[in-house]
């Protein structure tokens, strides 16, 4: 039976560790000044401590390891997203408590702020109980030590926290999390061009409130740069403007004015795009300005940025099924759960997701649950509907203004569109703009290296053995047609065959002890050589070495020839499988539903962006060994470190 709820402060005492001295408080309220050697007697002989971040507390205390309750994991429990800096008096700040002036005030600030949030918690409870309380059981399945005073907030029995087996289902946050919608495309943007005096009166309106002065400067840069939105006059010439400012002039409400101007006069979307992630978290803060009710900003402002920043449902659930019972795993999956039923977009860098939070719990489940680079299942996950990478790509057509980043914004522009979002924007910004070129360098370049060449084998075969990696590989994204099309399973048999042609797991290794496997990494082995005997740093460093490509070393054309032969036996059954499937579209159009006509163009596509683009790339690099390379491109030799 549900219990009342109630505020059940542990039976310990209160931690902080200074340079040389510790501070602790009882649950008298007692204040004890200790040496580190005494402090460390103090946690062998009693109760684990409260502390705030316990591995900074363990290194000042000279220990390996310190368990004990760590506040910033029940904040991170009770308020999930919420920002605070990892320290007693970023709690305080953050929970609206008195700062702390010295250690000994941040050891009783420790007491008052775990009263502070588990008060939080029995306001909640009415709400919220029967969603996060499985999550807390799940977490004392793996001795959290707040398990208990959590349970009892909520108003539930602290006492029975049952099997580990059954406490699974409180992390199974896939049942709970919302579907996202195929909605209908968004209508085509207006052409209505915005006055210099209409973004004057936009960015006062941004300024009201005395949160910022008034400048001429910023004044005539938001009238300047108007002129960005004026409808195109030439087909072959977009409407632009280059404008610069000096530090402190306000650019980035200066042109927030006139961008959202556009995009509610014309009912379309701009695309703000910046460098650093920085700057995006910048300039969404900025936003809050333009959309102070968090409910409209969620509808009309959406942050985008690359599928290994966002959190993968998948690599959560697979991390679920290997806990231990007793792991301390659980606990850390636990607090993932609450932060990702809480975020706003899934964002594990740079988004909503304590930084903090992977110093506490480690990377391999915290930050190593994003979308990891090219094994994403895409429609074929059983989470797919769910996803937040394909719900951020769906509220992101639809938003009036996307803040994004460069590498994104040139990926989507040499894909033409076709990069998850169907149609390009018409109106950008490009903020740190001198960094544009250094990303288009990226998007619209190629590189035939053993990173991309080993994650496109992982990405067709699968995971193998030696590796780490979690990919399906073609087969399971194709699994639903491969027993009705035999032609579809023979063509991605061959795929699978000809796919071994490319470094295989280890490839490193015997790269370097010269036991090479294939004739990808030979060709590697060859350039490696080739670097290390012609740089002349290469005595210095093993790293960040290139050197130019011609005069070509021994042997290296003989094994240039040979791949360039295998990558043309892997790109025909690769090009003759999407013809396959696009061929699909026509045959069965009477049959196909709208979600079975969506993954196999989703497949389609896939196969060209993933497989069948890089190895057409590849054949052309290496046939130029044999042709001299052409003069409006440039190829080097380089050896890097990843």
């Amino acid at each position: 039976m549900p219990q009342p709820p109630t505020v059940m402060m542990p039976e310990t005492f209160a931690l902080v560790a200074g340079v040389r001295r510790a501070y602790v408080v009882g649950a008298d309220g007692e204040m004890e000044d200790l040496s580190l050697a005494d402090a460390r007697r103090r946690i062998a002989q009693g109760a684990p401590p409260m502390v705030c971040h316990a591995p900074a507390t363990a290194k000042h205390l000279g220990v390996e390891r310190l368990h004990g309750f760590d506040l910033l994991e029940l904040f991170a429990f009770v308020r999930p997203g919420w920002f605070t800096v990892p320290t007693p008096g970023g709690l305080a700040q953050v929970l609206g408590l008195a700062l702390p002036r010295g250690h000994e005030d941040e050891a009783a600030l420790l007491i008052t702020a775990t009263h502070k949030l588990l008060s939080m918690l029995v306001e909640d409870a009415p709400f919220l109980a029967k969603t996060i309380a499985p999550i807390a059981r799940a977490m004392a399945a793996g001795g959290w030590p707040w398990a208990d005073a959590v349970l009892a907030a909520l108003g539930q029995d602290a006492g029975k926290q049952g099997h580990s087996t059954r406490a699974r289902g409180g992390l199974r946050i896939w049942d709970r999390l919302v579907e996202w919608e195929e909605r209908p495309p968004p209508p085509k943007a207006g052409d209505m061009p915005v006055s210099p005096e209409d973004a004057r009166k936009r960015l006062d309106a941004l300024l009201a409130g005395g949160l910022s002065e008034k400048r001429p400067e910023q004044q005539n840069y938001t009238a300047g740069v108007t002129a960005a939105f004026d409808p195109a006059q030439d087909v072959d010439a977009p409407q632009f403007v280059l404008a610069e400012a000096g530090t402190g002039v306000g650019k980035t409400l200066a042109y927030i004015a006139p961008a959202s101007l556009w995009a509610d006069k014309n009912e379309g979307c701009v695309w703000i795009s910046t460098f650093t992630r920085n700057l995006q978290r910048q300039l969404d803060g900025e936003l809050d300005r333009l959309y102070p009710d968090a409910d409209e900003k969620a509808r009309r402002v959406v942050v985008r940025k690359g599928r290994e920043n966002y959190f993968c449902v998948l690599n959560f659930e697979e991390a679920m099924g290997r806990l231990q019972p007793g792991s301390r795993d659980w606990v850390a999956l636990g607090l993932v759960a609450r932060w990702a039923e809480a975020s706003r977009d899934g964002d594990m860098v740079g988004g909503d997701f304590p930084a903090w939070l992977e110093g506490l719990l480690g990377r391999s489940l915290t930050l190593d649950l994003t979308d990891t680079r090219g094994e994403c299942l895409y429609s074929a996950c059983q989470h797919y509907r769910k996803c937040f990478v394909e719900h951020s790509q769906r509220r992101a057509r639809h938003a009036r203004l996307v803040v994004a980043n460069h590498a994104l914004v040139m990926v989507q522009a040499a894909l033409g569109g076709s990069g998850g979002d169907n149609a390009l924007p018409t109106r950008y910004v490009f903020d740190e703009g001198h960094h544009l070129f250094a990303a288009a360098d990226s998007a619209f370049s190629a590189q035939l290296s053993g990173r991309e060449t080993s994650d496109l084998r992982r990405w067709i075969v699968g995971a193998e053995a030696g590796s780490r990696s979690r990919s399906r590989g073609i087969k399971t994204r194709f699994d639903d047609w491969v027993a009705d099309d035999e032609k579809i399973s023979q063509l991605i048999d061959a795929v699978r065959r000809a796919a071994h042609a490319l470094p295989g797991p280890g490839w490193r290794n015997r790269i370097a002890d010269g036991s090479t496997s294939g004739p990808t990494e030979a060709l590697l082995q060859h350039i490696r050589a080739q670097v290390l005997a012609r740089d002349k740093d290469s005595s210095a460093q093993a790293y960040s070495l290139e050197c130019p490509t011609e005069p070509l070393g021994d042997g290296l054309a003989a094994v240039a020839a040979e791949l360039a032969t295998a990558l043309k036996e892997l790109e025909a059954p690769l090009v003759n499988l999407r013809k396959r499937m696009v061929q699909k579209l026509d045959d069965d159009a009477d049959t196909l539903d709208s979600n079975q006509r969506s993954r196999i163009e989703g497949l389609a596509g896939s196969l060209e962006r993933r497989a069948i683009l890089p190895v057409q790339a590849w054949r052309s690099m290496l046939e130029s060994f044999s042709e001299g390379t052409p003069e409006e491109f440039v190829d080097w030799f380089s050896v890097e470190r990843y």
